[in-house]
């Protein structure tokens, strides 16, 4: 519990959680909602938060004074000293005993030795010690240094000694450090160059770094043999190099001292006399099977397998052929250095659980190889093994240096079983990690949790510490329990019988009420549940009682059939008594300090705790509870999240121990167990998350295009993550008024030079009043006499609005899983992949190639458009146009007459095969864009063919199928298929990226050319003056989906570039000359969402010093707002300049969201100011670079002083899936209105937001976006009816949408009335609607019916006594309805 304690809490004894959900509502909406309800609450909140940073602030404490041995010497013998550092410190008792050993026979000379690990080196002092032990030494020997920052503190440290020094050895690292090598005459100096001839031995085609270890094995087997018999000096000093290699990975204590023997007797100058005797190393396998009871080591498996049938200390039943397997990956290293202990324990726990274990190891850094050895049967080509653990932590193809994920993952397909990667602690102690809010160290999430992961690895759980004396791994015992038993687990699923198989599925029911049950991102949640238990009762799974359809099912769980009154309740499926409850949740006492006593109100009878839910057979379909406190404002004013309550807690007991489910399949995007407070990754036994999920395996459906959300479920808790499609997109269109200005626009065109001209223009203008366009183009007065250029220009600014709400993205209705789209729902998804250039793939846009072939350029054309040239804006439509014909034509060759996609494959090659058959050739032929670049055209559509072939595919149920008979489900990236179709097909287990390969050089040119509109429209904007702050958020997805362009955006601000290392990973930047930027540099104040802080800390790190680097320019403080505003607030608070310009926040670990969006959806607050204490308190967490070790640390006051410099706020759009309304995260985000209150001048920020949904990035003012959403999904028909379709989770979605919008009135003011009164207009106004809506989903329509009414209390919407008046009414309609229903 240490760990816990050191955050205590004391929450407000606040009578509010003692009242439901429901009744607390009433606290805050009781102004403007009919009924009144008399609550009195009083609450004091007190908080208390402590985070304290041990020692220097960083992540590794030890030092190297536990490393260092100094030899007392009485012979007065020549001493040797020895310095060497390593990653991690498996070679220190090793190095150490074989030291002390020699020291102890006196014998030549004596050894004097100090080891580093290399992420010690970031300390200031320990690295002047390192550099002042170089200054005496004899031998450095360096080994896998692969982070580039440490790296090159080791080479400027050893350079500057090396022609000093006696022997230089480095073993494989970064080819800056292996240059150092040097040994007599044998040196690496030109390695990496072709004509160094060590270099030679290497080449091969561009072998990864995992290839060159593999070689390097090799050779190292061989050479020595060779080089034997070479006379020159020259191949001795190679030989001997080889042969230290050797040594070095044989790795035991006999042979370090015979390597120290032969280094030290061949090239220190006092020994040159003397002959020291030493033995040749001493080899073991370079890959085998290792098992420490064993007589020796294995290559094997056959062999292997007979003795372990043969032992005579395991009993009959881990013999029989009926346990499960379980396959280790190890580190040769350890094995052979004797720092076995941790491994041990894995291999005890496991058998002692029954389990037989095939534990293999490698020397290289490539485990593929093995793995298909030792794991598959080579005559069947079944697997041996039913689930494996790979004990290492690394990527199964390259370690820590270059990784090869295909061929990772071809080997892990073949393989076909769970994959699970455990992590021993590398960079801290057992303590440290205890200690740490963060938990692992950031490089160690990087090096092992992002990168196996993108090989399909799951579950990094850190199952051992590591002692800060010897540097020995051990294990961590309970960590150990649970891996092995969830490794178990999975393999048991391989073994039993279908309809033996015990799924509970898990839907979220957010906000809680009952019109929300079955919350998911773009999900027909009961639909799909629906159709994936239909599979399975076909598949042979006991789904007894099923209904006969999806509205039955809904039923089924919404309703408690017993309860004769109104009941708000839902089906019970289990009343859990105290006394078991506490008998099956051994952390329940944990939960009281928030909670008080069991049961409490939640999900409680006052006697029991109620699991809501419904069986069928072997198939539980329960509702997770919600975090708790989403009603209560003053526990959402707490800057640390509360841990989960009672009921949560009994949910996750119920699943694992009294239904005793062999999987949870969570359905959709997304639930709250991975965001419960506890370490944000590589958690403890006392992490919530890891508590609740306990030992049951996880199976997640996730939607594609969120990875970062994805990837904490898989890193918090341990869930196999499965991705489904978004329902497929197309363009808004027009309707009403707007259909109106286009047909008004086209007969302009036809009729603009005959005398009716100004009588259509005069039509136009008041047309676009009438729509509310008077707020995006400059009108002028209706009536007024204009010439024609003028005339033309009007005209060209409406058209192109009215063209970009057209042709906008949306995605329609809701997906059912198991249910891919039809070609032609693919037609606008294909239509803006081709819209993109890709570079990288020699593929030119659609756009582009027809722009091109009427002799203009496509970007000049977006550009001029965007002005309102009308002869351009013309040209734009009539390039859309042509596109989506092409794509259209292309794709109705694919299909039957059904509209599916048959046999793409051999359709395409018939298309493709004949020049002028190609339908898009034929459709353009007839367009005046028929000069196309043929050539071009065919490589696009041959592009576009594939894609559409991954489009339709469908393996969504197929990889939960694949899942629940512990197979392997493929990985795959997710994101946003438009930008990157890799994503497609869906059903993969969903990765995000590497967090160090962001961001990337094709990001930060997008980035600035957004980053320099972003700063043209505020100037105009501005009477000229360029903004001298500008306060923005970083998503997690976002920067997935566009590999970093926001985060290059904040460096561009600031004016630095990224400098990416020779493995392409970005971890140093350098500033811009202020010659080159052109223009001053602007201060930034960047809140950092809870998902990319547990992502991407190491760029947080990377932007933090970013900052604080041109906070110290030499600059004069005009041209440098950073340093400028750095200095005032250094003054006013009385600390160090560098300290001032803090300016990366986020929450705290373990913390997400500032709470707004829970306010808003539970209309639980007071007032706007309540809104921002949440934003202040809940985002004021910085993230420090100088002590990253620290954590989170809160900062309010310099958070308050930066942001009331801002000039601006600014968001990014990177996905025309998700817009501002979609969503609560943007809102929730936004500090626009806080910024007015913190600012001397009380001056609103301007507010921007920029889209880079097409290739046409533009910046908008953000009202101008709530305005284009509003017109483009909430009060657009095709939108709205393409929603209802989808029945009861259609009128949620409508809902969601107008709270949302609710929500940036609250935090911005930036909505305008008419999207209110045009909202009443469609859904409240229209009889017919308005009984579609009461019916399908009463529960949502009376929230919809509350949020009109509390726009209006609230001040954000003015309308007509009358329209209040009736939706009073309807409110209490709505209100005896349901409980008329649920009589």
């Amino acid at each position: 519990m240490a760990s816990f304690l050191s955050t205590p809490f004391t929450l407000p004894n606040s009578k509010v959680d003692q009242l439901s959900s429901v009744a607390q509502r009433h606290l805050f909406l009781h102004s403007f909602l009919p009924k009144k309800t008399n609550y009195n609450s009083n609450s004091k909140a007190s908080l208390r938060v402590k985070c304290n940073a041990i020692g220097n602030g960083l992540f590794t404490q030890t030092t190297q004074e536990v490393r260092r041995i100094v030899p007392e010497n009485k012979k007065n013998l020549p001493t040797v000293k020895i310095v060497y550092v390593v990653l991690e410190a498996q070679y220190q008792s090793s190095v150490s005993a074989a030291v002390r050993e020699l020291n102890s026979k006196q014998k030549d000379a004596s050894f004097e030795v100090v080891g580093y690990l290399v992420e010690e080196l970031r300390d200031k002092t320990t690295y002047e010690t390192f550099c002042k032990d170089l200054e005496d030494a004899n031998i450095f020997i360096g080994s896998l240094i692969f982070v580039e920052e440490l790296a090159l503190k080791v080479k400027a440290a050893v350079e500057k000694e090396r022609d000093r020094l006696d022997a230089v050895l480095v073993f494989p690292s970064m080819p800056e450090v292996m240059r150092l090598n040097k040994l007599g005459s044998f040196s690496m100096s030109q390695l990496g160059q072709s004509k160094s001839p060590f270099f030679q031995l290497f080449k091969k085609k561009k072998t990864s770094s995992a290839g060159f270890a593999d070689s390097m094995l090799k050779l190292v087997r061989t050479l020595p043999k060779v080089l034997k018999y070479l006379p020159s000096d020259k191949a001795q000093d190679a030989r001997l190099y080889i042969l230290s290699l050797q040594f070095w990975l044989g790795g035991s204590p006999d042979n370090l001292q015979n390597f120290l023997k032969m280094i030290s007797g061949s090239y220190v100058p006092a020994l040159k006399g003397t002959k020291m005797e030493y033995s040749d190393p001493v080899l073991f396998l370079d890959n085998g099977i290792w098992h420490p009871l064993a007589p020796c080591m294995y290559d094997d498996v056959k062999e292997y397998l007979n003795w372990y049938g043969t032992r005579r200390d395991a009993n009959e039943k881990l013999k029989s052929s009926t346990a499960p397997v379980v396959g280790l990956v190890l580190q040769r290293s350890h094995i052979v250095t004797g720092d076995d202990g941790h491994y041990v324990a894995v291999i005890m726990e496991l058998e002692a659980k029954g389990a037989k274990v095939i534990p293999i190891f490698a020397g290289g850094l490539d485990f593929s190889g093995p793995v298909e050895r030792f794991f598959i049967d080579p005559i069947t080509k079944k697997p041996f093994v039913n689930s494996v653990i790979s004990l290492t932590g690394f990527a199964l193809v390259g370690g820590p240096a270059r990784q090869d994920h295909p061929r990772a993952i071809e080997a892990l397909m073949k393989l076909d079983v769970p994959y699970i990667v455990a992590l021993p602690l590398v960079f801290q102690t057992t303590e440290e990690w205890l200690n740490s809010t963060l938990g692992l160290h950031p490089i160690q999430v990087a090096l092992q949790v992002a990168l196996p992961e993108l090989d399909g690895g799951m579950e990094p759980i850190v199952f051992a510490g590591r002692d800060p004396k010897t540097g020995k791994s051990h294990a961590l015992h309970k960590r150990v329990e649970q891996l092995c038993t969830r490794a178990v687990r999975w393999a048991e699923l391989k073994r039993k019988t279908k309809e033996d198989k015990k799924l509970a599925i898990t839907v979220f029911s957010f906000p809680p009420d009952k019109g929300n049950v079955g919350t998911a991102a773009y999900l027909n949640v009961f639909s799909s549940i629906f159709s994936v238990l239909k599979e399975l009762q076909g598949d042979g799974y006991n789904v007894e009682g099923l209904p006969e359809t999806s509205e039955a099912l809904i039923e089924d769980i919404l309703h408690d059939k017993e309860a004769q009154f109104s009941s708000p309740n839902l089906n019970i499926a289990y009343k859990m008594n105290v006394r078991e409850y506490h008998a099956l949740t051994p952390y329940a006492a944990a939960l009281e300090e928030n909670w008080g006593k069991a049961p409490g109100n939640l999900n409680a009878d006052g006697e029991n705790l109620l699991v809501y839910g419904k069986q069928y057979g072997n198939i539980f379909i329960g509702v997770q509870p919600t975090f708790g406190y989403e009603g209560d404002p003053m526990r959402l004013l707490f800057s640390k999240s509360a841990s989960p309550h009672h009921g949560f807690a009994a949910y996750y007991s119920f699943v694992e121990k009294v239904f005793k489910a062999d999987v949870v399949l969570h359905f959709g995007t997304h639930g709250s167990l991975e965001f419960m407070p506890g370490k944000q990754v590589g958690m403890s036994d006392v992490c919530y998350p890891d508590s609740l999920i306990g030992n049951i395996p996880n199976v997640y459906y996730y939607a594609a295009n969120n990875p970062s959300e994805a990837t904490i479920a898989k890193r918090r808790s341990y869930a196999n993550t499965i991705s489904y499609l978004t329902p497929p997109a197309e363009n808004a269109g027009l309707y009403k008024g707007l259909k109106q200005l286009s047909e008004l626009i086209s007969s302009y065109q036809s009729l603009k030079d005959t005398g009716r001209g100004q009588q259509i223009v005069s039509s136009i203008i008041s047309t676009a009043k009438q729509c509310n366009l008077d707020k995006d183009v400059d009108l002028p007065e209706e009536g007024v006499e204009l010439p024609t250029k003028e005339r033309d220009l009007v005209v060209g600014k409406v058209y192109n609005k009215i063209m970009e709400i057209e042709s906008r993205l949306l995605p329609c209705g809701l997906h059912v899983i198991g249910e891919p789209p039809t070609a032609m729902e693919a037609v606008a998804t294909l239509v803006n992949i081709a819209a993109l250039d890709r570079v990288e793939e020699g593929i030119s846009s659609l756009p582009s190639i027809l722009a091109e072939s009427v002799g203009r350029n496509i970007e000049e054309i977006y550009r001029s458009s965007d002005k309102g040239v009308l002869k351009d804006v013309e040209l734009l439509r009539q390039i859309t146009e042509a596109s989506r014909g092409a794509i259209t034509s292309f794709v109705e060759r694919t299909t039957n007459s059904k509209g599916q996609v048959v046999d793409v494959s051999n359709k395409l090659t018939s298309i493709l095969g004949f020049g002028i058959n190609e339908p898009w050739i034929q459709y353009l032929s007839d367009t005046k864009f028929y000069r196309g670049d043929r050539e071009k055209l065919r490589v696009l559509f041959e592009y576009l063919g594939e894609c559409l072939r991954l489009i339709v595919a469908d393996n969504e149920v197929g990889s939960l199928k694949q899942a629940l008979e512990g197979k392997f489900v493929e990985p795959g990236p997710g994101g946003d298929p438009i930008r990157n179709p890799k994503v497609l097909p869906t059903g993969k287990n969903i990765h995000a990226l590497d967090p160090q390969s962001i961001p990337t050089t094709a990001a930060m040119e997008s980035a600035k050319i957004v980053v320099e509109r972003l700063l043209e429209r505020q100037k105009i904007d501005n009477g000229g003056k360029y903004p001298e702050t500008v306060a923005l958020v970083l998503w997690g997805t976002d920067n997935i989906k566009t590999y970093g362009e926001s985060l290059a955006q904040v460096l561009w601000m600031i004016g630095v570039n990224p400098i990416a290392d020779n493995l392409g990973r970005v971890n140093r930047v350098e500033p811009v000359s202020l010659e080159e930027l052109g223009r001053p540099r602007v201060d930034v104040v960047v809140n950092c969402s809870g998902v990319f802080r547990d992502l991407f800390i190491n760029q947080m790190n990377l932007l933090d010093r970013a900052v604080k680097m041109v906070a110290e320019l030499d600059e004069p403080a005009e041209l440098n707002y950073v340093r400028k505003h750095a200095i005032e607030q250094a003054e006013t608070l009385g600390i160090e300049v560098r300290e001032a310009a803090t300016r990366i926040f986020s929450n705290a670990s373990g913390s997400y969201s500032s709470n707004i969006n829970l306010a808003v959806e539970n209309s639980s607050w007071n007032d706007e100011k309540q809104l921002q204490d949440m934003y202040l308190s809940r985002k004021s967490f910085a993230f420090d670079s100088d002590a990253p070790g620290a954590g989170m640390s809160e900062k309010r006051q310099v958070f308050e002083m930066a942001l009331s410099t801002a000039d601006a706020t600014f968001q990014n759009l990177d996905s025309s899936e998700i817009s501002l309304t979609d969503v609560s995260h943007y809102f929730d985000s936004d500090p626009t209105n806080l910024v007015q209150n913190l600012r001397k001048d009380g001056k609103k920020p301007s507010a921007y937001i920029a889209d880079t949904t097409t290739a046409n990035a533009q910046v908008r003012t953000l009202s101008e976006t709530v305005r284009l959403d509003a017109r483009t999904k909430l009060l657009n028909p095709k939108w709205y009816e393409g929603m209802l379709s989808s029945g009861y989770e259609g009128v949620r979605e409508i809902e969601k949408r107008l709270t949302n919008t609710v929500g940036w009135s609250a935090t911005s003011g930036q909505v305008d009335n008419w999207v209110y009164e045009e909202a009443n207009t469609t859904f409240i106004q229209d009889e017919e609607m308005l009984k579609k809506l009461m019916n399908t989903n009463p529960n949502s329509f009376r929230k919809l019916v509350q949020t009109f009414l509390e726009a209006n209390g609230r001040g954000y919407w003015e309308t007509e006594e009358e329209n209040i008046e009736k939706l009073r009414q309807l409110y209490s309609e709505v209100e005896d309805k349901i409980e008329g229903i649920d009589r």
